[in-house]
């Protein structure tokens, strides 16, 4: 174990000044207690739909939110330092699901940083195979936690075909399941669909899905999809919306349609993902499209943000100190 008076007191972090001025700053780190981990981040991914959020300015008001905040929940790294009470070992490659050790800048959600101090029982140690593709590991468990009904029911429709929308897809297949439909407007994300169908909307005539789950963020389309569920079908409000939600009443009651809104992954989803990737049955493959030096988050960003062709991007911190 490397000792305490080693320990780096400073770490490279991207930090969200306000919105849409985004850049990296050297902050500083407090001094890990008994029950902390230092990890040295390798690798982070970017998040198209909350972050983007904060980076425009458009994310709605919960607890923690302000400016300047350090983002980020998809880092993944290699413990080097481990207090006495930490229950996990240096040397361990773990996922980062956030972080707060930055002073007065915030941690929301904190992950994208060259070096992290965080309580040991928060790091999820990972296969060593994954590599980078470990930045997925909590979005995937996000995807299980959203393809299901509150009765067990796999979602038959999935809206959207980024990143989680695909995820979704292939929990549902690798569940045993029959394979979903995923509807996706933008030509440019038809492909990529790994034992399941990529359709236009347009072109779909089913009025009989069972379970419907929207990553699309848009707040606009649920009274498009209501006209879709079968009687006593159920929608599953998966996206992260800016705006409020509406929907026109009478054909929800007729279908007496049913609503859930699945928040963040459990730790129940960690293991079920766990088991199907560690199976075989569950792969995280093609869904990295982009790598960028760390150095170059700025850019990073904005390619994450406004290219369609970007599925996930990935800031590599390996060769920053």
């Amino acid at each position: 174990m490397a000792l305490l008076q080693e320990f780096p007191t400073e770490t490279l972090a991207v930090v969200l000044e306000e919105p849409e001025k985004l850049g990296l700053r050297r902050l500083a780190l407090p001094s890990p207690g008994d029950a902390d981990v230092v990890i040295d981040v390798e690798w982070s991914g970017i998040s198209t739909g909350t972050e983007r959020l904060l980076y425009t300015g458009r994310m709605p008001h919960f607890p923690g939110m302000g400016y300047p905040l350090v983002p980020g929940y998809e880092s993944v790294g290699r413990i080097s330092w481990a207090g006495p009470a930490a229950g996990i070992s240096v040397g361990e490659r773990v996922f980062i699901p956030g972080a707060n050790c930055y002073g007065e800048v915030r941690g929301l959600f904190g992950g994208t940083a060259s070096r992290i101090v965080m309580p040991g029982a928060r790091a999820i140690p990972i296969a060593e195979s994954l590599g980078e593709q470990g930045i997925l590991f909590a979005l995937s468990a996000t995807a299980h936690h959203a393809a299901f009904s509150d009765k067990g029911v796999p979602a038959d429709l999935i809206i959207g075909h980024g990143v989680l929308g695909r995820l979704i897809a292939r929990i549902v297949v690798a569940s045993g399941a029959p394979a979903p439909t995923v509807w996706e407007k933008n030509p440019a994300r038809f492909d990529g669909a790994q034992g399941y169908t990529v359709l236009d909307p347009d072109k779909d005539p089913r009025r009989d899905y069972r379970v419907i789950c929207d990553v699309s963020g848009d707040s606009t389309i649920i009274d498009s999809l209501v006209a879709r569920l079968a009687p006593g079908g159920e929608i599953i409000l998966a996206g992260f919306y800016a705006d409020r939600l509406s929907f026109s009443f009478p054909p929800a009651f007729m279908k007496e349609a049913r609503f859930r809104v699945a928040a963040q992954w459990q730790k129940a989803d960690i293991a079920s993902v766990s088991k199907l990737v560690d199976s075989g049955l569950l792969s995280f493959d093609g869904l990295i499209t982009h790598r960028v030096s760390a150095d170059n988050a700025p850019a990073a960003y904005r390619t994450a943000f406004e290219d369609p062709a970007c599925l996930k991007m990935v800031l590599d911190w390996r060769t920053l100190a």
